[in-house]
């Protein structure tokens, strides 16, 4: 099959040809986003390999389906840039990769969790200017906190064992309880979970019902002083709400590795020019506000585990087998 590779990161090139290194598909790769503009650029490709702020939807679906494209191979866990009613009606397969590494993605929420409790990346700049006052450098025992957990996958669960290894208690939130939890993990009403922990980190997908979840309404629910992490989707928690949460110290301490608005962000050399989003500028003069580019994924394990995957998924369509990891009206088959 001829596919052509969206968003492409030199990683991105190199793991994908390791990982065709049998040569049975022809790939290019293009820096560009997938957008309705750079959709002609597929043009007699079989499919089309995406990534997470790539535009799928109908307009780009439908040009595509144009230019005899008929397989869409996420490159990721998410699915909510497809419209996969689109998808469907022009009879276009989407597939994507449900579990690349949770422990990359868990273990980034604590290596958050960590600096900013400790606020190691302002003692680093400290040191690194020959200031050794620890003034305003006070963290806190992580012994005996409440953690609160919203989304038990696979992600949440490793990061609920992570904690619970630091001696936190582990309060849970999720409409579907997993059967794989541990013992220590007591699931409790979303209200419950807001009102009792000092830590809430969210692993839950981006759906209509989590769409703002962290909103005024719920920051108000919280602990004063709160930690919130982030490493979900960045539409779960409102950006305006959080600011404000921030201004008022109601959230004592925020991590974000997503942004809702992350698409004009993310993954690119912004350096040399003006950021115009004034919600994220605004963000980044919070001292105890820590963002990173979404890159919670990003170590060999991962990228590896991604490649390999989405090749096995192109490799089972152009087969015309029932093993690839396809997405069907946002429920998975």
């Amino acid at each position: 099959m001829r596919i052509a590779v969206f968003s492409a990161k030199p990683y991105d090139r190199t793991f994908l040809t390791r990982a065709n290194a049998a040569e049975r598909h022809s790939i290019s790769f293009f820096d560009a986003r997938l957008t309705v503009d750079t959709a002609p650029l597929a043009k007699g490709f079989d499919g089309v390999c995406a990534f997470v702020n790539d535009n799928l939807e109908a307009a780009v679906l439908h040009q595509l389906h144009g230019h005899g494209t008929t397989l869409v191979a996420l490159r990721s866990a998410g699915f909510n840039h497809v419209d996969l009613a689109a998808a469907e009606r022009l009879g276009m397969t989407v597939v994507r990769v449900p579990a690349y590494s949770p422990h990359a993605v868990a273990e980034h929420a604590v290596a958050l969790l960590l600096s900013l409790n400790r606020l190691t990346y302002r003692a680093y700049n400290r040191v690194r200017e020959g200031n050794f006052a620890l003034d305003g450098l006070l963290g806190f025992d992580l012994y005996g906190k409440t953690v609160g957990v919203i989304g038990t996958g696979h992600i949440g669960l490793i990061f609920a064992d992570i904690m619970h290894g630091f001696g936190c208690q582990i309060v849970a939130s999720d409409p579907f309880p997993s059967p794989d939890a541990k013992s220590f993990v007591e699931y409790v009403p979303l209200e419950t979970l807001y009102a009792q922990a000092d830590i809430i980190s969210l692993h839950c997908p981006l759906t209509s019902d989590t769409d703002h979840l962290i909103d005024a309404h719920a920051i108000a629910q919280m602990k004063p002083g709160v930690m919130l992490i982030n490493t979900g989707r960045g539409r779960v928690v409102d950006t305006q709400a959080v600011i404000a949460g921030l201004k008022s110290g109601k959230i004592g301490r925020l991590g974000l590795d997503v942004y809702e608005e992350e698409e004009q962000l993310f993954f690119e050399d912004l350096s040399q020019g003006v950021i115009d989003d004034d919600q994220f500028m605004r963000l980044t003069t919070f001292h105890n506000v820590l963002i990173t580019g979404h890159q919670a994924f990003f170590t060999a394990e991962a990228l590896t585990n991604i490649a390999e995957t989405t090749l096995a998924n192109i490799d089972a369509f152009d087969r015309g087998e029932g093993t690839m990891h396809r997405v069907v009206n946002a429920t998975l088959d």
